[in-house]
């Protein structure tokens, strides 16, 4: 029997982003390791707030769950955009990343209005 989170068609496309947010990373030049580790802790947050809203009973704390993969989606983007702009990382996987995290977020506002008391 699947988890919650597991029946999620976010929790898997953030799966797959987090696959390209650390291939993204790999690309990074070296002395980029701060922006490599904060990339990794926003798009490592974005799955695991996911599997725990899914996971509460309570619909506000799944909503708080949800709300707090959302940010952490967004703050995601922000990492995505500071690397394209300083050119650190091949462009196509950044953009595909920002495709990704542009569904999620999307997705994650429906699972918030969905929840909400």
């Amino acid at each position: 029997m699947p988890f919650d989170h597991e029946k999620l068609d976010v929790y898997h496309r953030a799966l797959d982003a987090l696959e390209l947010s650390d291939r993204i990373g790999t690309m990074l030049p070296p002395g980029r390791a701060g922006v490599r580790d904060q990339l990794d802790r926003a798009s490592t947050s974005v799955v695991a707030n996911i599997a725990e809203g899914a996971g509460e009973f309570s619909r506000p704390e799944k909503a708080r769950f949800y709300r707090i993969a959302r940010r952490s989606a967004i703050e995601v983007v922000a990492w995505l955009d500071i690397t394209r702009r300083r050119n650190e990382a091949n462009r196509s996987t950044i953009d595909q990343a920002m495709e990704d995290y542009r569904a999620i977020v999307a997705m994650l506002v429906r699972l918030i209005r969905a929840v909400r008391p």
